[in-house]
């Protein structure tokens, strides 16, 4: 790795996810479709949360966090990749790539220790129930989010520095849809066995230990479930888990496939496959599965709905 920025290169062009023209337009119909959903599913879930007293409770205390990282690294991603679908060269600056690669590792790491959080609530909440209030107080909430923040802010900083000292001769053209570094390292002229190795090693550190604290969680969740002599019980806390259970499913099986198999066994073109999945589809999916699947959030959207009727006839009255 040069010790330097030594790069002749001062811009990436971003390839794409299809270089067919018959498919741009559809595309960018499909994702503006997709990112729009995001937004205004994430952003809606954050402002009902925050709204409602009745779910400021630390089980959405974490899911209006989980809506917020989604909504920022889609936001990271998805923008930019539409322009790829109208314009013929989709430039990106070289320093503007390395903010999005920064950004994007930051979200993306928050998410996997956010839903180790919310596995461990679920967990003191139908394991130890009589202890609840104490082990998911105000301290320990704001502490199992600002870790997260702070830890996946440090090593997605790392990351990115040590990727953009790398230097670039060219070509310039990533075969991605946003700056990510396995496709950036394939275009770098250093030496890239060591930065590999330290994709491979904190990707796998984050990986096993939140899916660990997650996997753990489920397991005692699962026998303590077992153990509810009432169906009616047992569906209850079933249901409380299953939402949650569905999201880690997803985002844990497309990182895995992304990041944790042999560099013999990457293919850039599946590897975009497997991104636009997990950047794009899985910030859309959460907000549905946690308010299709929770009746709370039903409950709480309800009332919403409710009150605002109730002001807009309030308004047509005064008129």
């Amino acid at each position: 790795m040069a010790e330097v920025n030594s790069t002749f290169v001062t811009e990436f062009i971003l390839k794409g996810i299809t270089g067919r023209p018959e498919l741009q337009a559809p595309c960018f119909v499909v994702f503006l479709l997709i990112y729009l959903v995001t937004v205004l599913g994430n952003l809606g879930l954050i402002i009902l949360i925050r709204m409602d007293t009745r779910l400021h409770m630390p089980m959405y205390y974490f899911l209006s966090h989980l809506a917020f990282v989604d909504l920022c690294y889609s936001s990271a991603i998805t923008p930019k990749m539409m322009v790829s679908f109208v314009v013929e060269h989709n430039t990106i600056p070289f320093h503007a790539c390395a903010t999005q690669l920064g950004c994007f590792l930051t979200f993306m790491i928050t998410e996997c220790f956010l839903l180790a959080s919310m596995a461990y609530d679920r967990y003191a909440a139908i394991c130890s129930p009589l202890r609840y209030s104490t082990l998911m107080s105000r301290r320990v909430c704001i502490h199992l989010v600002a870790v997260p923040y702070i830890y996946s802010f440090l090593v997605a900083l790392f990351h990115t520095i040590i990727t953009f000292h790398l230097t670039y001769c060219g070509p310039n053209v990533i075969n991605h849809f946003y700056c990510d570094d396995l496709p950036l390292l394939a275009l770098s002229c250093s030496d890239t066995r060591m930065k590999e190795i330290l994709i491979f090693a904190f990707a796998g550190f984050d990986m096993i230990c939140s899916s660990s604290i997650v996997l753990t969680s489920y397991l005692f969740i699962i026998a303590a479930i077992l153990r509810i002599r009432s169906p009616q019980g047992r569906h209850k806390a079933m249901s409380t888990c299953g939402s949650h259970m569905v999201a880690v499913t997803i985002f844990y099986g497309t990182l895995i496939f992304m990041y944790l198999q042999p560099k013999s066994n990457h293919s850039l073109d599946t590897d975009k496959m497997a991104s636009v999945f997990y950047t794009v589809v899985v910030p859309m999916l959460n907000p549905l599965i946690y308010s299709l699947r929770n009746k709370e959030v039903k409950d709480a959207s309800q009332r919403a709905l409710e009150k605002g009727c109730e002001t807009l006839k309030m308004l047509k009255l005064r008129k």
